[in-house]
């Protein structure tokens, strides 16, 4: 059961501080047995653990108190990031990339400019292809916006499995 499912069946989150102390339903409980369920059934807890959880759970008042007994387990930790955060992430990267791109551009530009009007002035604009190619890499970044971001996306997502995946095998 990933994550963001389980937060998603309370009616109000019990990680938040705010709701450590109001009381539990019947439904929180169960959500929270079912957590406990699966990583006995994955293998995350032994018999007793999980009895002794379950339990708990069962006779639990208040969220607050049905946090702790799934706190260790994956299924607990808030996400590194969510599908917003994932994009809002991405969109970060974009905006770098933009910006390096833009810099790059100007930068170039005043040094190589300065270079020419300096040393060969009124000669052949050489400095005019080396800060073509740098504007058209500015353009390409902006016009492919979605797709670089898509992109982004998709590397950050293949990089929280990884880091999943080491977790899980305890590296």
């Amino acid at each position: 059961m990933p994550g963001i499912e389980v937060w998603s069946q309370f009616d109000h989150d019990p990680r938040l501080p705010a709701n450590t102390t109001m009381r539990a339903s019947d439904k929180d409980r169960a959500v929270i047995e079912t957590v406990l369920a699966d990583a006995f059934a994955e293998g995350r807890l032994t018999r007793s653990e999980y009895d002794e959880r379950a339990e708990a759970a069962m006779t639990s008042r208040t969220l607050g108190e049905l946090l702790p007994l799934v706190e260790d387990l994956p299924v607990a930790r808030e996400p590194q990031s969510g599908p917003r955060s994932l994009l809002e992430q991405a969109e970060r990267k974009w905006e770098s990339d933009r910006r390096e791109a833009l810099m790059g551009f100007v930068g170039l530009s005043v040094l190589l400019w300065t270079i020419w009007a300096a040393t060969m002035f009124m000669g052949f604009p050489w400095p005019i292809f080396p800060t073509g190619f740098a504007l058209m890499n500015l353009i390409r970044i902006q016009a492919n916006k979605r797709d670089i971001i898509d992109e982004h996306v998709k590397r950050i997502e293949k990089k929280e499995r990884k880091e999943l995946k080491r977790r899980e095998e305890g590296f």
